[in-house]
């Protein structure tokens, strides 16, 4: 798959906001993640002071990290100013503004460590968001990372572009595309972060029909926001190909998967 393609950030600020009241009810891959993630820093507690978690969201990583407590921190920022406040009210005792994770708008060397969960797949420049996150961290910071990768939803891209090729519709996908492995892995030793903990990993959610997974992604914002996205819905003959499809190649007792690929990263800045 090659690189994410380039994102209206206008789009994705709308998109976020807009649902910033159903988020936690329908993000349950999302909570999972975030559990993923902070299971992982248990060996790689980030040292005290300030902590930046980049695209809070409802702050659902934070609380799960205990919050604020005596000697760290908690600095909250999304680019969607509905999540910002939401994680504010949520967290007493954190600072919070709105902020693009493409410009950081802190100083150099202010953190103590970074977190971020389910925001980075969104940025169709990795390399340079990673620099960003090195600029603000002082030596010795921690980095910790996790994005959903290209495998994300392969159920749902297949079923789209066989569909497209059965009805001779040249109408493209609706579905985001998100960086490999490979390319995280690269951003984040183009930024000079070095790897502590790397992991890539699949996680399966189950719904009762494809039209319940794309209700679900509706409801919690992650409509595409590339900024060559099509415009206008496809055609109906394409959909009900394409529902047809996933049904007869993925239908499993417990349900239709969504599968997701994570991609969880613990960096370091030394120096």
């Amino acid at each position: 798959m090659g690189p994410v393609k380039a994102i209206d950030g206008r789009l994705l600020r709308t998109h976020f906001s807009r649902h910033a009241g159903d988020y936690d009810r329908f993000a349950q891959v999302q909570k999972r993640v975030i559990s993923r993630l902070v299971a992982r820093l248990t060996d790689h507690a980030p040292p005290p002071g300030l902590v930046l978690d980049v695209g809070t969201g409802t702050g659902a990583l934070v609380a799960e990290l205990g919050g604020p407590r005596p000697g760290r921190t908690f600095v909250l920022t999304d680019i969607a100013h509905g999540m910002t406040h939401a994680a504010s009210l949520r967290l007493p005792g954190t600072l919070a503004c709105d902020g693009d994770a493409r410009e950081l708008p802190f100083l150099n060397n202010s953190f103590a460590a970074v977190i971020s969960s389910n925001v980075y797949q969104w940025i169709d420049d990795l390399p340079a968001a990673f620099v960003e996150v090195a600029r603000i961290l002082r030596p010795g910071g921690r980095f910790a990372v996790a994005l959903f990768g290209e495998s994300t939803l392969f159920e749902l891209r297949d079923a789209h572009r066989q569909a497209v090729s059965d009805c001779g519709s040249d109408h493209p996908s609706h579905v985001q595309s998100f960086p490999s492995a490979a390319e995280v892995a690269a951003a984040l030793a183009g930024a000079r972060l070095v790897c502590r903990d790397f992991i890539s990993f699949p996680e399966v959610d189950w719904h009762p029909d494809v039209p319940a997974l794309l209700r679900q992604l509706k409801q919690i914002g992650a409509s595409n926001a590339a900024a060559d996205r099509p415009k206008g819905l496809a055609p109906r003959r394409v959909m009900q190909r394409m529902l047809e499809l996933y049904e007869a190649r993925h239908r499993q007792p417990q349900g239709m998967p969504a599968t997701y690929e994570v991609i969880c990263a613990i960096a370091e800045k030394t120096c």
